[in-house]
């Protein structure tokens, strides 16, 4: 290839490259269990499964102008790959997540949508903290179908609600209009603020 074909890089992406790791704000990404990058040596936990058959995992990555960039094993030569994924957890806490209530479900349902870390806000106990508050509910359901999703109902809501709640949730989980890469068919059960269970849907 000759030099005068050769092109800069966008300005934007020049200023991306430069920025050491180090530097970077990590947070926590929820990814389905057949996410690629578990093959290509991404730093992970598993969240339901087993490691050998993981269904939904947490990596770590930051956002960029295009994409997310995910920790990778092979990082551990530049971080502290432990203390990278404790401070991940910690920036889900800081994070102001918005919970709307929705005003057709009589304000029994809260959503928190449109933003990259919507769906990791069930990872932090601050936030569904919150939650429990606003519903005033011991247990929750929480739905993370596809990515920059989330929605909460309280377990012990009217049958009614519930059923139009799990609607919902097959609705965001067949609708891929949106790009929104999917995570979960199941519905996590909330417990003071932490993930104490799971009910698959759909089989």
């Amino acid at each position: 290839m000759s030099e005068q074909n050769i092109k800069p890089l966008p300005k934007s992406l020049e200023k991306e490259v430069l920025i050491d790791i180090k530097e970077r704000t990590f947070y926590p990404i929820i990814k389905s269990g057949d996410w690629v990058g578990i093959k290509h040596g991404a730093v992970y936990s598993t969240l339901l499964g087993s490691k050998e058959s993981p269904e939904v995992v947490i990596a770590f990555g930051y956002d960029t102008p295009d994409n997310f960039i995910f920790l990778m094993h092979q990082d551990s030569d530049k971080i502290d790959l432990n203390v990278t994924v404790q401070k991940a957890f910690a920036n889900i806490d800081a994070i102001d997540v918005t919970f709307t209530a929705s005003k057709s479900l009589d304000n029994k349902v809260l959503t928190a949508s449109g933003k990259s870390f919507s769906s990791e806000a069930i990872l932090s106990k601050k936030q569904m903290q919150k939650a429990h508050k606003a519903l005033n509910a011991k247990q929750l359901f929480v739905s993370i179908a596809r990515r920059t999703g989330l929605m909460v109902i309280a377990k012990d809501a009217p049958k009614e609600l519930l059923n139009k709640f799990v609607y919902l949730h097959n609705d965001a989980w067949n609708d891929d209009s949106y790009g929104n890469a999917p995570i979960a068919n199941v519905l996590f059960v909330i417990e003071n603020g932490v993930i104490v269970g799971s009910i698959p849907l759909g089989k």
